[in-house]
C-alpha cells in the first residue's frame, strides 16, 4: 500500500461533527463527476468508499449505489464507484456548491472556522491529494484540479496555515504542491493524520540526521585531503632547499620546523605544533608553525624563480 493510501485510509476513519462532515463531503463531491442529474465519486480506497457511503446516509438519509470494477491501471486495483441519482440539487445546496448553478468554488460559510477548514482540506486530500513516502528521494505533496479558480481557492486556504503551497499549470489541469519537508508534516497534522505524521517525522528526522552526518563526513574528508596536499607541498619546498644546500638560509626556528615536517610528513599543523612542543619542551602554537612554514615557502619560491631565470 502506498503512503498516500495509508494517509487516506487513516483520515477517512475520523469521526467529525455534522458541520465538519458537510465540509468534508463538499470537498469530495466538488472534486468528483457531478451534474444536476447525478453525483459520481470514484476511489480505489475501500475505506474512503465506506466513508462517503456513510456520509450520504448520515447527512441525507440516502442509500448510495456502489459498483466495484477492476481498474485499468498497471496494478489493476479495484475501483469503487459511488453514485447518487436523486435529490441532487438539495444535496449540492447543503454542500454549498449550488446556487442557481453548480459552483466551482463553494460558498464561504462551508469553512467558516478552523475545524471545518481542516475537514475540507481533509476531503480535498482524499479526493485529489497524493504524498510521497518520506523514504523516497524527495519530499512532495500535490493535488490536481481542473480549474485555476479552484486551485487558487485551495492555495488560499492551505496557506492560511503558512504552508507555502504553490501552483503549476500542467497540460489540462493545475497542480497545487508543497515541497518543504516540515510543511508537508504540518499539512498531515492539519488533516489529523496522526499515525502518518509520526511515521513521516520519524523518517524525516532519520534522513536529516543521516544527511547531516554525510555532510560532516564529506567536510572532514575534504579537510583531510587539504591537509595532505598542503603537507606534501611543504615537504617539496623543504627538499628543494636541501637540494641546493640552502638550509643555512633559514633561521634556527625554521630549520626546526623543516626537520619535523620531514619527520612527520602527513601531520596537520596543529598536530605538528603539539609534537614539537612535547619533544622539545618548548611550546609552539599552530599559528607559530604556520608562520615559520610560510618563511620556508617564500624561500622555496625564490629558489624556483632563480632557477627559472
Amino acid at each position: 500500500m502506498s503512503f498516500t493510501s495509508v494517509v487516506k485510509n487513516e483520515v477517512s476513519k475520523i469521526d467529525g461533527t455534522v458541520a465538519e462532515n458537510i465540509a468534508l463531503l463538499s470537498a469530495i463531491v466538488s472534486n468528483s463527476d457531478i451534474s444536476l442529474n447525478k453525483i459520481k465519486i470514484d476511489t480505489e480506497n475501500p475505506s474512503v468508499a465506506r466513508k462517503v457511503f456513510s456520509l450520504f446516509k448520515e447527512l441525507f438519509d440516502i442509500q448510495a449505489k456502489i459498483t466495484i470494477r477492476k481498474g485499468y491501471n498497471y496494478n489493476k486495483n479495484f475501483i469503487y464507484i459511488i453514485e447518487i441519482n436523486k435529490n441532487i440539487i438539495e444535496i449540492l445546496e447543503k454542500l454549498a456548491i449550488y446556487k442557481d448553478k453548480i459552483l466551482v468554488v463553494p460558498e464561504e460559510y462551508i469553512i467558516d472556522d478552523m475545524d471545518t477548514m481542516r475537514a475540507y482540506l481533509r476531503g480535498v486530500f482524499i479526493a485529489k491529494g497524493s504524498v510521497n513516502d518520506p523514504k523516497k528521494s524527495r519530499y512532495h505533496l500535490e493535488f490536481h484540479f481542473q480549474t485555476e479558480e479552484y486551485a487558487d481557492f485551495i492555495i488560499k486556504n492551505i496557506n492560511e496555515f503558512y504552508l507555502n503551497s504553490k501552483k503549476l499549470k500542467r497540460e489540462n489541469n493545475y497542480m497545487v504542491y508543497i515541497k518543504e519537508a516540515e510543511k508537508i508534516g504540518d499539512f498531515l497534522r492539519i488533516i489529523s493524520a496522526s499515525n502518518a505524521v509520526m511515521y513521516y517525522e520519524d523518517i524525516r528526522i532519520y534522513r536529516d540526521h543521516k544527511n547531516m552526518t554525510n555532510r560532516l563526513n564529506n567536510m572532514e574528508q575534504a579537510n583531510v585531503d587539504k591537509i595532505i596536499l598542503t603537507a606534501k607541498k611543504q615537504v617539496e619546498d623543504i627538499n628543494l632547499i636541501l637540494e641546493i644546500g640552502g638550509m643555512d638560509l633559514l633561521e634556527e626556528k625554521e630549520q626546526l620546523i623543516a626537520k619535523y615536517r620531514l619527520k612527520y610528513p602527513e601531520a596537520s599543523l596543529l598536530e605538528l605544533s603539539e609534537i614539537i612542543s612535547y619533544e622539545t619542551d618548548k611550546a609552539i602554537s599552530k599559528s607559530g608553525v604556520n608562520h615559520r612554514m610560510k618563511k620556508i615557502q617564500n624561500l622555496a619560491e625564490k629558489i624556483r624563480e632563480k632557477e627559472t631565470n
